[in-house]
C-alpha cells in the first residue's frame, strides 16, 4: 500500500521558477525599453514642439516629419556618421586581429602577455570627454604636436587640425580607434584561444606558414566573434556622440562635416522638437536593424564550422 501511495504522488514541476527568475528582466525591459520605443514611434507621427513658452501639439501630421528629415540634412549627417565609423573601425579590426594572432601564437613564446593585455585595454577605461579634451589640447593651433612639427622643420606653419575637414575626422577616428581596439583585441584573443590546439599542431606538422594558419584556420574559426564585433561596432558607430560633440564643441565643424546622427538628434531634443526627434530615432533604429541583419546573414554562413550545403538528390 505504501508503494502504491508513493507511486501516485505527483511530480513537482520546477519549470515555473524559471519564468519567475526571468520576470524581473522582462519587466525592466518593458518599462525602460519597450514602452519608450513605442512612445517614440507614436510621437514621430505628430507635430510636437515648444515655441518659447508655448507648447505646440501634439497634432497628427502623418509622415511629414520623415519627409522633413529626408529633404534636409539627414543624408549628409548619415554619410558623416558612416565615414567616421569606417575610418576608426578599419584600423581597429586590422590591428586587433594582428595582435590577437600574435599574442596567442604558441610558437612565438611572448613573455609578459598579461602586462600587454592590461596596457592595451587601459585606453578603454578613459572617459571619452577626457580623451577629447586631451586631443583638443594636443592638436590645437598652438599645441605640442604643431610645435614639434614646426620646430622639426616638417611644417613651415602650424596645421589647423580642427579647421580641416579630414583633420577633424582623422582625430575623431584616431580617438575611437585608441579607445576601442583594446576591447576588440581581448575579445578576439578569447576567440582564438577557444580554437582546438590540435588544428594548429596539425598545421605546423604539415609545414604551414603563419599566413596560411591565419587565413585557413584562425579566421574561419573565430567568425562568430567577428560577426559580434562587427555588429556591436556598427551600432556604436551609428550612436557616436561624445567624442565629436566635445571635440567640435557641438558644432560638428568645420561646415558640419563631423556632425553625426546622434548629435543631430540631440539638437532636436535640445530645441524641444519631440516630433522630429522621434522620427529621427525611428530612422536610426531601422538603419541599425537593417545593417545588423545584413551583416549577420552575409557573414554567418557557417554552422558549427561546417559550410552549409544543399543535400544532393539521389537518383533512383
Amino acid at each position: 500500500m505504501a508503494s502504491m501511495k508513493s507511486g501516485k504522488k505527483k511530480k513537482i514541476d520546477y519549470s515555473k521558477w524559471g519564468y519567475i527568475f526571468i520576470l524581473p528582466f522582462f519587466l525592466t525591459f518593458a518599462i525602460f525599453q519597450l514602452i519608450p520605443l513605442g512612445s517614440t514611434i507614436y510621437y514621430s507621427f505628430f507635430e510636437y514642439y515648444r515655441s518659447g513658452l508655448k507648447e505646440i501639439g501634439p497634432n497628427f501630421v502623418g509622415l511629414a516629419n520623415y519627409k522633413t528629415l529626408l529633404t534636409t540634412d539627414l543624408p549628409k549627417f548619415t554619410g558623416n556618421t558612416f565615414i567616421l565609423w569606417i575610418l576608426g573601425f578599419l584600423p581597429q579590426i586590422i590591428v586587433s586581429l594582428v595582435l590577437a594572432a600574435w599574442f596567442t601564437d604558441a610558437r612565438l613564446r611572448i613573455k609578459g602577455k598579461q602586462f600587454f593585455k592590461v596596457v592595451i585595454y587601459m585606453p578603454n577605461l578613459i572617459m571619452a570627454s577626457a580623451f577629447s579634451m586631451l586631443f583638443f589640447a594636443l592638436f590645437s593651433d598652438i599645441g605640442p604636436v604643431n610645435s614639434f612639427l614646426v620646430s622639426a622643420g616638417i611644417l613651415k606653419e602650424p596645421f589647423r587640425f580642427l579647421s580641416s575637414v579630414w583633420g577633424t575626422r582623422g582625430l575623431i577616428a584616431l580617438m575611437n580607434f585608441l579607445m576601442w581596439f583594446g576591447n576588440t583585441t581581448i575579445l578576439l584573443m578569447a576567440a582564438v584561444m577557444g580554437i582546438n590546439p590540435s588544428l594548429f599542431e596539425a598545421a605546423q606538422l604539415d609545414g604551414c606558414n603563419h599566413k596560411q594558419v591565419f587565413f585557413k584556420i584562425t579566421l574561419p574559426n573565430i567568425q562568430p566573434i567577428l560577426v559580434y564585433v562587427f555588429i556591436t561596432s556598427m551600432i556604436g558607430g551609428l550612436q557616436m556622440f561624445d567624442v565629436p560633440q566635445i571635440l567640435t564643441d557641438g558644432t560638428g565643424g568645420p561646415d558640419r562635416t563631423s556632425m553625426t546622427l546622434i548629435m543631430y538628434l540631440n539638437r532636436h531634443l535640445y530645441s524641444k522638437n519631440y516630433g522630429l526627434a522621434g522620427a529621427l530615432s525611428v530612422v536610426l533604429f531601422i538603419i541599425c536593424a537593417i545593417l545588423c541583419l545584413f551583416v549577420y546573414f552575409s557573414m554567418n554562413n557557417e554552422d558549427n564550422g561546417e559550410v552549409k550545403r544543399k543535400p544532393k538528390k539521389v537518383k533512383a
